[in-house]
């Protein structure tokens, strides 16, 4: 089945990710866009402007400015956003780097990106020293440091207007994508990417005048970037940031500036519709929460649906498609689906062998077309090729139908990959690691079903012969290599791995006992 985009398209404005950002904040310098939750510090849109300008004219001026990879590795917060389009505004390239990343880690990420300089905050500084080593960072700088590498005491002269780019072939954002083989890879999205995307989320959307959220969504992914940090922006909005999310602030927040609309992982949902605090607070301003970036159970959006008096509905989306491309119309959601396609997608179910495109109801893969496509991915021309037909489809992994009504439902991947809280997790990595263990001979990591998560790693770990390796040892073999998010949930041991004859190990085989 081939759907058209729903609702209007209307031109794609010609204008640079910050360029639209600008545009669209409000007229009055002195209204808030911006406040940090755990200060309370907010900042107005001309404050925002202005430190904009600022610092991409000082990072110009010190040599970071235009062609250049600056590595942006932070929590959530008013700062971020200023750090993010100055870089954009100054013709440079921003790569997101997860907060929670080891050193090894972000090492990958700084090599891959070619990122000059690597911007952080003073708890993250030593992880940075020591990633940056044998890169080719030149400089690191601190958001609200002290000393030599505090970002305030670069100076240069504002810069006034955008550096001139090719909007639809320039790289404005680089994020990481894991894929299902070897590591993190780099997402090239261009100006044009991110602009209609953000357009294309308010034709879902539908934002308020003035709405106001909260922001712990991580901005380094590609929702809270776009759907969060650049939409509100954009349309006039207000986010409360938060650095990471804690239940209780969150809550306060949400009570204190009568947020209208929430956007979330399904781990949240299952907090706001189970906890007992959440009792303690005063939510009846919210109307709306958004789950994205994992499935979401239709039982547990009922129950929170239920005890908040709200609806919830789910979104679609990946870092490759700049990232939405489906939502449940408020008013209109269906349980189970996540959505309609965005104006200007268009989005089919097709035969994964064949390519034939399917009729209604019929399950196949998932594949989209459509501007918010990305460029492709940094120098892995192959990935890029096996990622993107010749006529533009962009092959999602996902296995889905589209109703009669072009609502998609999403009911399994192609893909391996494992969705920990909305985070990927590729098992060739995590496999790759914990087979250097002297006394593991073989494993194979696949995703089990988590309530609070979606899914966590499980390891099959096959000991070496005369070894009594334990699941503790395992698991910490791993734990000290790697993000959290991607250490494991548990290890079962077996006598060998399930492999097809050309050596492909078959996880849905290991799916079934995990």
């Amino acid at each position: 089945m081939n759907m058209p985009a729903q609702g209007g398209s209307g031109p794609i404005p010609d204008m640079s990710i910050t360029e639209y950002v600008f545009a669209g904040l409000p007229a009055e310098p002195s209204e808030v866009v911006l406040i940090d939750g755990p200060s309370g510090r907010e900042m107005t849109a001309g404050a925002f402007r202005t430190a904009v300008e600022r610092l991409a004219g000082v990072l110009t001026a010190a040599g970071h400015g235009a062609g250049q990879v600056t590595c942006l590795m932070a929590p959530n917060s008013p700062d971020y956003a200023v750090v993010f389009h100055a870089v954009a505004w100054a013709g440079g390239t921003i790569s997101t780097a997860n907060p929670t990343y080891t050193a090894p880690e972000l090492n990958h990420q700084l090599k891959d990106s070619g990122a000059s300089l690597l911007i952080t905050i003073p708890a993250f500084l030593d992880t940075a020293r020591a990633a940056a080593e044998g890169t080719g960072v030149r400089r690191i700088a601190v958001i609200g440091g002290e000393g030599e590498e505090g970002l305030s005491r670069l100076d240069g002269p504002p810069l006034s207007r955008q550096v001139p780019v090719d909007l639809d072939r320039h790289v404005v954002v680089l994020p990481y994508s894991s894929g299902t083989t070897g590591l993190p890879k780099g997402v090239m999205l261009s100006h044009r990417n991110l602009v209609v995307n953000v357009i294309q989320a308010d034709g879902l959307m539908q934002l308020r005048p003035r709405e106001r959220t909260l922001a712990f969504l991580p901005y380094f992914h590609i929702y809270g970037m776009q759907v969060l940090m650049n939409l509100y922006l954009a349309r006039g909005g207000v986010q409360i940031t938060l650095p990471r999310f804690d239940l209780e602030s969150a809550l306060r927040i949400m009570q204190e500036h009568r947020t209208f609309r929430l956007f979330v992982a399904p781990p949240v949902v299952l907090a706001l519709a189970k906890h007992p605090m959440v009792d303690q607070f005063d939510l009846s301003a919210l109307k709306v929460i958004l789950s994205a970036a994992a499935p979401l159970g239709a039982e547990l959006a009922q129950a929170c649906a239920e005890r908040l008096g709200v609806e919830v509905i789910q979104g679609y989306g990946m870092t490759e498609l700049s990232p939405i491309t489906h939502a449940n119309p408020v008013g209109r959601g269906k349980p189970g689906s996540v959505g309609i396609a965005a104006p200007m997608t268009e989005v089919r179910a097709v035969d994964p062998e064949t390519g034939r495109v399917l009729g209604p109801g019929e399950t196949g893969e998932i594949v989209v077309r459509g501007p918010q496509v990305m460029i492709g991915y940094l120098n892995r021309p192959d990935a890029t090729a096996a990622m993107i037909d010749a006529d533009g489809w962009l092959h999602t992994g996902d296995l889905g139908y589209i109703d009669a009504d072009g609502y998609l439902y999403v009911v399994d991947r192609v893909k391996e990959l494992i969705k920990v809280k909305g985070f990927q997790v590729a098992p060739a990595e995590l496999e790759a690691l914990i087979v250097a263990h002297p006394a593991v001979a073989d494993v194979a990591v696949v995703g089990e079903p988590d309530d609070e998560a979606g899914e966590r790693p499980v390891a099959h770990v096959v000991r070496a012969p005369g070894t009594a390796v334990t699941e503790a040892e395992v698991m910490e073999f791993l734990a000290g290599k790697v993000a959290s998010y991607k250490r494991l949930a548990r290890v079962e041991f077996r006598d060998a791995i399930p492999k097809s004859a050309s050596g492909k190990i078959l996880r849905r085989m290991l799916r079934r006992t995990a």
